[in-house]
């Protein structure tokens, strides 16, 4: 078969993933705090290759190597309720899951607050530990959020201004995105250090995903599949003219 059917077969399917990407950005461009991904893309076997018998020609089209994200800061949406915070500049948020002690982060300052049972000190008659109910900051789906010094914000007075902490990496690169709007350090990433981002509270972050420009990106992947269709059907008009010579 003609190596140009490959070609197109792989083009296309590679800006279907595209399109991918795009779409789950505008599912989400009205989500507070969300990053944009971008796709990657790399090419496939662009030089010869030392084969059995012959070298192997190169140029087989390009792949979707990864998606990556874009951290830049995102409007500003005030939305007056106490319990909303935004970060100014760079850094995180960090939610701790007490069932498993996982620590992730996130730019998304939409908490709430859930109850929190811890020891107080006192025992019953017999001797059990008496737990008390405190009220902490937390995201809503299990997590707390973390302080400035670590532990659990407990909350006495929702409109004062919580102690929440802002913590940051130098290197943004590969941070793995996780389901909510979250985020995994990996090793490359660096140490954790304490963010420079200045805490807004009363406000939330908008996403950072521009209709306008994610659209045009989708009507650009659309013509690349289209023409990437029409190269496989051109190759296979060529394949049936052959053997028809036949």
């Amino acid at each position: 078969m003609n190596q140009s059917f490959y070609t197109g077969a792989v083009g296309a399917h590679q800006q279907l993933q595209h399109l991918h990407v795009q779409s789950n950005n505008i599912a989400n461009v009205n989500t507070y705090g969300y990053k944009a991904e971008r796709a990657r893309f790399s090419a496939l076997m662009y030089g010869n290759v030392r084969g059995i018998e012959e070298p192997l020609t190169g140029g087989v089209g390009t792949r979707m190597l990864m998606t990556s994200t874009d951290f830049h800061g995102g409007g500003v949406a005030d939305t007056g309720r106490k319990l909303d915070y935004m970060i100014v500049g760079e850094g995180f948020f960090a939610l701790v899951d007490l069932a498993t002690n996982e620590v992730t982060f996130t730019r998304d300052g939409s908490f709430t607050k859930a109850s929190y049972q811890r020891d107080s000190g006192q025992v019953d008659e017999e001797g059990e530990p008496i737990l008390e109910e405190v009220w902490c900051l937390a995201d809503g789906s299990g997590r707390f959020v973390l302080s400035e010094e670590g532990g659990l914000i407990e909350i006495t007075d929702e409109d004062e201004m919580l102690p929440v902490g802002i913590f940051d990496y130098g290197n943004y690169n590969g941070m793995t995105r996780l389901s909510e709007n979250r985020y995994m350090p990996i090793g490359k990433n660096g140490n954790l250090w304490l963010g420079s981002g200045k805490l807004v509270q009363g406000a939330l972050e908008l996403s950072n995903a521009d209709l306008a420009d994610e659209l045009s990106k989708v009507i650009e992947a659309q013509r690349a599949y289209g023409l990437a269709l029409k190269v496989v059907q051109t190759s296979d008009e060529i394949e049936t003219t052959i053997n028809g010579l036949r």
